[in-house]
């Protein structure tokens, strides 16, 4: 796997080691990420992924050491260092280096990985609903892309997994829907793209504004809107959005067989006809 990582304003081939056992951000968890792509030399809205990614780390009590413009200037580095017919993902971390026990008490310390990862099928495959749910706000980060709220986030896809899915649905602390364990969440129903509107139990993603400002622009009725599990299994087509796959489609529901349909082929390829649009210079 070809890649490019910084640490300590260097660039290197492999991943460096940056924390250790005394250090806050390796045993409680103190940091914060985001993730971008480039496909074949073009990074997708890196600028907004950025810019969250000093909005996280303010969030959780990190103090940024760089700004929204220089972890931009990085990652488009370590893009053009790998070749443009690659498929990456792009992945700036704040973390906190030192011993403390409170992120101020520490350093802010910046790193990044800029490393291979082909896009994915497009069909994601099965869903099912899991015990476990999105924290309220009171109850964690969920303001920020804290490392903190991803044990939750695997602990609910290893749950679909043992029932014989792929996919998890995770709904927020009312039982309403709130997202896919790693990817927001939408449905078609009679040609309208509905998503769960945002409640601050689950990041309203950029992947997700992406897609639907494009379908908009398209003319495709668009809502947010409070959503259950019956949206889910009243829907002609589920899909999710996020970095990682981008626009895909889900195959089927518990029970219910679902095929790609005319909306999610439509967000896809306008997402697709979109990236092109995003070369790094």
């Amino acid at each position: 796997m070809k890649g490019q990582y910084y640490s300590e304003g260097c660039w290197s081939n492999d991943p460096p080691k940056v924390v250790g056992p005394a250090d806050l951000g390796f045993w409680s968890a103190t940091s914060v990420f985001d993730g971008s792509r480039s496909i074949a030399g073009c990074a997708l809205d890196l600028d907004r992924h950025c810019a969250r990614l000093i909005r996280s780390a303010a969030a959780v009590g990190l103090d940024p050491v760089l700004t929204a413009e220089q972890v931009h200037a990085l990652c488009a580095e370590g893009i053009r260092a790998l070749p443009a017919d690659l498929d990456l993902y792009v992945r700036p971390m704040f973390y906190s280096f030192g011993p403390g026990i409170m992120p101020e008490e520490t350093e802010t310390r910046f790193t990044l990985a800029v490393f291979e990862m082909p896009l994915p099928d497009a069909n994601a495959g099965r869903a099912t609903v899991t015990a476990l749910r999105r924290p309220a706000p009171d109850q964690g980060p969920t303001d920020s892309k804290a490392g903190a709220l991803y044990p939750n986030s695997q602990r609910a896809r290893r749950e679909a997994r043992a029932k014989g899915f792929q996919l998890a649905v995770v709904l927020d602390p009312d039982g309403h829907l709130a997202e896919f364990s790693h990817a927001n969440l939408a449905i078609a129903k009679d040609g309208v793209a509905i998503t769960p509107r945002p409640n601050g139990t689950f990041l309203n993603g950029i992947t997700r504004n992406r897609t639907f400002e494009l379908l908009r622009d398209a003319g495709v009725r668009t809502e947010e809107r409070v959503m259950t599990v019956a949206d889910l299994e009243t829907a002609d087509e589920i899909f999710m959005c996020g970095n990682a796959g981008k626009v895909q489609a889900v195959t089927g529901f518990e029970d219910r067989d679902l095929q790609p349909g005319p909306v999610f082929r439509s967000a896809r390829d306008l997402y697709m006809e979109f990236v092109a649009t995003q070369r790094v210079h």
